[in-house]
């Protein structure tokens, strides 16, 4: 299979974009190279070619962001008036919103989504700006009178403190903001570790938090080759309190161990293997619709990606071949093309993972009913697939994918789809499609993740909690709860006789 030409953007747009880009670390308010010289290439996935080079951050680069945070938070900012905090991360969501178009090129080219999606996840992005400057002021306490009348007891809420946080490659601004909009509102200070493959977005964000009057130290942001031996010893610090963690279940595992020498707060969104569930009542199309979003947004490398599909068996047929031709057309190339809807994966790593698992489901079986081939040409492609008639032990039923491939499996009873969605060790979300409500409510309580998509193929939102359950993480990013993860309760037991 081999790519169709079509006009990208111009040249002129992208090297303006990537020279507005800061390239240095970001530490106590200044932008500095690293303590020992080097750099790190930022690649462009549609092509491989190098589009950027920043700043490779060594530990003792990390502890001096550490110690930028951490007396930024020993000064005035956890004190600071929770309106000054919400102003600042208004004027950062109007400057993000203003600048749409600029940071959706950019983050196309590290990463390599089409540019629609891009400018979603800049709406995304941004909204956690705005929802968190609105939480800024809303972080009450409580007064109460003692059960006994003998004195009153009040609660107030604080700033955790220093929080390290590790973002992903794949949703590069959003994760930032989800992270960074809270503890902010909270009064926090942080450092943070954007992706080494996609660290462009994040140094913008501390640019325009930087010129919306974020005071220095409160933002630190290091890039580095090496995230373990860069972040470990953060983690160890005592000046830490808080770890901030967004990416596979391997990693967060050990990085949970790191921090339970300190007892460290932490939160984790970590893997997911999401299920799809379609039962006979539902209306076909809209769940083939909803299919489509849940599956491909980002080209199938997010977290809430529907990962497998369980299909009523009588419906099960019609909609695979509806699944099939409505992925099977989706145009395939570099982001910045117009009209593509499937832009690469993130690297070459990425793409021999998705094929190898395409393939160990074919060797087993599995039948394709559109794509199963990789795409010639420069960059990482991998066309949508389908796979139908998939077996128990194909390896893409327990391995979370990332990728744009949706294996179609049919079931012939309400229980056999709750114990099929139910059998990972993952937790994170699921969707279910159907048109009975009492079977909606019964299904909604079973299944064990920490979100589902009711009859609609995307879950995420500013306004609500983001996160799982079993290994698909701890703790909530978003909506109320989110601010909470960024927030310490002191009680205070007061004498009145």
């Amino acid at each position: 299979m081999t790519l169709p030409e079509s006009d990208c953007a111009r040249p002129a747009a992208q090297q303006a974009v990537l020279e507005a880009v800061p390239k240095q670390l970001y530490i106590g308010g200044q932008w500095r190279a690293g303590a020992g010289g080097e750099t790190l290439a930022v690649e462009n996935p549609a092509t491989g070619e190098t589009i950027a080079r920043v700043a490779d951050a060594t530990p003792q680069d990390a502890l001096d962001a550490l110690g930028a945070a951490h007396d930024a938070w020993s000064g005035d900012w956890r004190q600071s008036a929770p309106r000054e905090r919400s102003d600042i991360l208004r004027r950062a969501y109007d400057a993000v919103v203003s600048r749409t178009d600029e940071l959706a090129l950019l983050m196309t080219l590290e990463m390599g989504k089409p540019l629609a999606e891009s400018e979603a996840e800049i709406a995304y992005a941004a909204s956690f700006l705005r929802w968190y400057a609105e939480e800024a002021v809303r972080a009450d306490g409580r007064f109460a009178m003692h059960e006994a009348g003998a004195g009153r007891l009040m609660t107030m809420k604080q700033p955790v403190g220093p929080c390290v946080f590790i973002t992903p490659w794949n949703f590069p601004l959003a994760m930032g903001t989800r992270k960074i909009g809270p503890a902010i509102a909270a009064g926090g200070t942080m450092v943070a570790k954007p992706a080494k493959l996609t660290p462009l977005s994040m140094l913008m964000l501390a640019r325009i938090l930087e010129d919306a009057g974020l005071p220095k130290g409160v933002l630190n942001v290091i890039t580095a080759s090496s995230s373990g031996s860069v972040m470990e010893p953060l983690i160890r610090d005592p000046r830490t309190r808080k770890l901030s963690f967004t990416g596979s279940t391997e990693v967060g595992r050990a990085l949970i161990e790191q921090s339970a020498e300190q007892i460290l707060n932490v939160s984790m969104e970590l893997g997911g293997n999401a299920p799809f569930l379609v039962f006979d009542d539902a209306d076909v199309d809209d769940a083939v619709a909803g299919a489509v979003v849940a599956k491909m947004r980002n080209i199938g490398e997010a977290c809430t990606a529907a990962n497998r599909f369980h299909v009523a068996r009588p419906i099960a047929a019609e909609f695979a071949d509806k699944l099939a031709a409505k992925m099977g057309a989706m145009k395939i190339g570099p982001g910045i093309q117009a009209g593509v809807e499937v832009g690469p994966l993130i690297d070459a790593k990425q793409l021999g993972k998705v094929a190898e698992l395409v393939d160990d489901a074919v060797a087993k079986g599995a039948r394709v009913l559109c794509g199963g081939e990789r795409v010639d040409g420069p960059g990482h492609f991998y066309p949508p697939t389908v796979l139908t008639d998939v077996p128990d032990d194909a390896r893409l039923l327990a391995e979370e994918i990332f990728g744009p491939v949706a294996p179609i499996r049919a079931f012939d009873s309400e229980a056999e789809a709750i114990a099929a969605a139910n059998d990972t060790q993952f937790g994170l979300v699921a969707y279910v499609y159907t048109a009975d409500l009492k079977r909606a409510l019964r299904v909604c309580e079973r299944i064990e993740t920490g979100m589902i998509g009711l009859n609609q193929g995307v879950v995420s939102n500013a306004g609500a909690p983001f996160g799982g359950v079993k290994q698909s993480g701890i703790g909530r990013e978003g909506g109320p709860e989110g601010i909470e993860e960024y927030l310490e309760t002191k009680y205070v037991a007061i004498a009145t006789k």
